[in-house]
């Protein structure tokens, strides 16, 4: 069997040599055929562990697990299947009867797997005596990801994954989870709900004497028994007082519990959220996440304090309304069960069509809240291209979507309540026609016929209320998938799962053999670089060179496809994230502000700063003068994004945030492209003090802005393709030169259409009005 190729970085995988390493496991004359990285330990933690296929020369493969040390014999039964969910993905063997074993790993690694399971499928080809199909130089590979293509086929199963899966009613079973701190209330509602339940059956019963003992024999000339009848009418009072108070305990309580369980969904779905990497968030809408944690866990509530607890009422009066039945009389029971088999296969068809509609209605009602999202925040924007009709016309798109998608459902769900409806109604003629014939031939009484009918209504209503919670189950089940699809989310930035210690970074970095991919696409490559602490570095090059990919990757926003990034030399992916965060002080070119007091925003990665410490931090970032002359100084609101302060305002801001935190790694990502020459100078003095003892990474489209920087790193696609001084850089006339010479004819021109510019030369700036 002709093995896959090996990559250099899997010959290099710490499982590939040394005491117990693959070589070392290898029994004599065994050849490796395919081999995978799994870079994720059973916790979701970053483990290295490797799987190798191999081949004895007698014919026989094996499965080979390096880190665990365990094998298994190929052999026909076997499957080596592989999903992904979540950005995760998960290799699973099995036999025909269980899971044997199951690894995790990214899906930096799926070309890899990809290739193990080509491998273990030719494998049980040769062993069952098919000739595996030749894998040539001409074989065909998906031109993205270069995984060899499936027979007859152009998609590559590796880059067209099909993530949904349709909605089930199970998942509303996972709920237990948010349900079980409070398994004692929701047992005390249920015997409230059955004590409550019992006590409305008890009316119907009392009529049967009712009818055969007081008001019948009265009708043939016998004197009331004013005795029984203040008996029976005490206990049909009594029954009716308790139905109420036990009936409004179970409410109340099990009411109580669904806010409960509700409001922890929403934490437990926020807090998972927050702890998300970005790449979740840039495949995802505002509007539509916030429907999820705000309306879908709204529905769960009413679901589970009304309508769960009415279905769970109607089961039990059902349950308990056909033991009285058939106590009074089983063959006129019988005949009150024809429309069940009828109404159970109606509630079948009709359920998954409904469950799938709803789960589209909750996806299309994302589409609305996504365009109030969009637009309200951007409203500025909106007026200032006087574009309030197109967004106008995107909402009244957008909701006509919703409409239709609505009326479509609507025309499933409105024939099936009044045929369900139609269906008892059948059922009651057919209960009153058998009990009429029964009275006839002197089988029952008249009392039992009317007891019977009582509850025979009480019965078929409550069958009629629990078919339509059809609808309302489904809504709750769609619903609770679209939460749990953000709770199943595995952040593609997991912690380590033993941590390296990290109180004090000294600020050291160092980038060593460095490559990054969006899905398919190459941004960064063969990248390596060694920045001291204290050191100050501008990253210039063209719109899309790489440098924002890289400040994203120091800031382990993401993790890097290959190679490492290391921090006082320890490896990034060994540290957690909040403690090597909390080291990073991060300006941007649009700083974000949140809705709360100036003192507020500045404390914000410090909460537990004095008035002093925010003080001193908006001296060094130059705010405070400004900050003073505000209404109420640093007790003033800032409207919602910086609202009612100018750029440079909101950015000294940013800075002084940064300052306040006193971080070890500073990254300023054009921290001062977007505003006046005057404002720059201000903001460049508190950047002179911001950057003091620091290692700093900036990015800068104006050149002239990085003239303190220590070196320059000029990139290029994704490459480092030129570090050095300014002057050494001009002089070697390459990328930077060519940057620069571009600016300064960009400065000129301004010059000679009376334009204000900044001129290029690092040590002087040019006014020109």
């Amino acid at each position: 069997m002709q093995p896959f190729p090996l990559s250099d970085a899997l010959r290099q995988h710490p499982l590939w040599e040394g005491e117990g390493g693959l070589r070392s496991q290898l029994q004599a004359g065994e050849n490796v055929i395919a081999l995978a990285a799994v870079d994720l330990s059973r916790e979701l933690a970053f483990a290295p562990g490797l799987l190798a296929l191999v081949e004895a020369p007698q014919g026989a493969f094996r499965l080979l697990d390096v880190g665990a040390r365990k094998s298994w014999l190929v052999q026909p039964g076997l499957q080596l299947r592989c999903h992904d969910h979540a950005g995760l993905g998960c290799l699973e063997l099995c036999d025909a009867q269980q899971r044997l074993q199951h690894w995790h790993f990214t899906l930096a690694e799926q070309l890899g797997v990809t290739r193990l399971q080509d491998g273990f499928a030719q494998a049980l080809d040769q062993l069952a005596g098919q000739a595996p199909p030749e894998r040539g130089e001409d074989a065909a590979l998906c031109p993205t990801c270069q995984a060899p293509l499936p027979p007859d086929s152009e998609e590559c199963p590796t880059c067209h994954r099909e993530l949904h899966t349709p909605p089930s009613t199970w998942v509303l079973l996972r709920l237990w989870r948010f349900a079980k701190p409070y398994q004692g209330q929701l047992l005390l509602g249920f015997l409230l709900m059955m004590g409550a339940t019992g006590a409305t059956l008890v009316p119907p019963y009392l009529t049967m004497p009712l009818m055969d003992q007081v008001l019948i024999p009265f009708q043939n000339g016998q004197p009331i028994d004013t005795g029984l009848v203040g008996l029976l009418l005490a206990g049909l009072f009594g029954a009716a007082l308790v139905s109420w108070s036990l009936g409004w305990a179970k409410t109340y309580i099990l009411a109580l519990v669904s806010e409960r369980i509700a409001a922890d969904l929403r934490t437990a779905t926020f807090e998972h959220l927050l702890g998300l990497s970005l790449e979740y968030f840039g495949n995802k809408r505002t509007g539509d996440l916030m429907a999820r944690i705000g309306s879908e866990t709204d529905r769960i509530s009413v679901f589970l304090s009304l309508h769960a607890l009415d279905f769970i009422t109607d089961v039990l009066m059902l349950a308990m309304t056909a033991v009285i039945l058939f106590s009074i009389h089983p063959g006129l029971a019988l005949a009150t069960l024809v429309p069940l088999p009828f109404i159970a296969w109606l509630i079948h068809l009709v359920r998954d069509r409904l469950r799938t509609g709803f789960e589209k209605i909750d996806r299309v009602w994302g589409e609305v809240t996504s365009v109030l999202a969009d637009t309200i925040p951007g409203i500025r924007v909106v007026k200032a291209f006087a574009q309030e009709r197109r967004e106008a016309m995107r909402f009244k798109e957008a909701n006509a979507n919703n409409l239709a998608v609505n009326d479509k459902l609507n025309k499933t769900w409105s024939l099936f309540g009044p045929t369900v409806a139609l269906l008892t109604e059948i059922g009651l003629l057919v209960v009153w026609a058998t009990g009429i014939w029964l009275v006839s031939q002197g089988s029952v009484t008249v009392g039992v016929l009317t007891a019977f009918l009582a509850y025979i209504g009480r019965f078929y209503g409550r069958l009629d209320s629990m078919s339509r919670i059809v609808s309302v189950t489904q809504k709750a089940a769609a619903g609770a998938k679209r939460i749990f699809d953000i709770l199943d989310h595995v952040s593609n930035v997991p912690d380590p799962a033993n941590p390296v210690p990290f109180q004090k970074a000294q600020g050291a970095l160092s980038l060593q053999g460095v490559h990054f991919r969006y899905g398919s696409r190459a941004v960064i490559k063969r990248l390596d670089l060694d920045i001291r602490p204290g050191e100050m570095i501008g990253l210039v090059g063209h719109s899309g060179s790489g440098k924002s990919t890289l400040v994203n990757l120091i800031c382990r926003f993401y993790d890097v496809t290959e190679g490492s990034i290391r921090v006082d030399g320890v490896d990034l992916r060994r540290i957690k994230v909040a403690d090597y965060r909390r080291h990073i002080g991060l300006v941007l070119q649009e700083p974000f502000l949140f809705f709360g007091t100036i003192a507020e925003n500045i404390a914000y990665g410090k909460p537990d700063a004095t008035r002093e410490e925010i003080v001193a931090a908006a001296r060094a970032a130059h705010a405070h003068e400004f900050i003073l002359r505000l209404p109420h100084g640093y007790d003033s609101l800032v409207g919602e994004r910086g609202q009612g302060l100018s750029g440079g305002e909101r950015q000294r801001i940013s800075i002084a945030r940064a300052l306040l935190i006193d971080p070890a790694l500073l990254i300023l990502d054009e921290a001062t492209s977007a505003v006046d020459t005057e404002t720059e100078k201000e903001i460049q003095k508190a950047l002179d003090n911001l950057v003091k003892g620091r290692t700093t990474i900036a990015i800068a489209h104006r050149l002239s802005t990085l003239r303190k920087a220590d070196r320059l790193v000029v990139m290029d696609r994704g490459e480092i393709v030129e570090v050095g001084g300014h002057d050494e850089l001009i002089e070697q006339q390459g990328h930077y030169w060519r940057l620069w010479e571009a600016q300064a004819r960009r400065v000129d021109e301004s010059e000679d259409s009376g334009l204000m510019v900044v001129s290029p030369n690092p040590n002087q700036h040019v006014v020109s009005a």
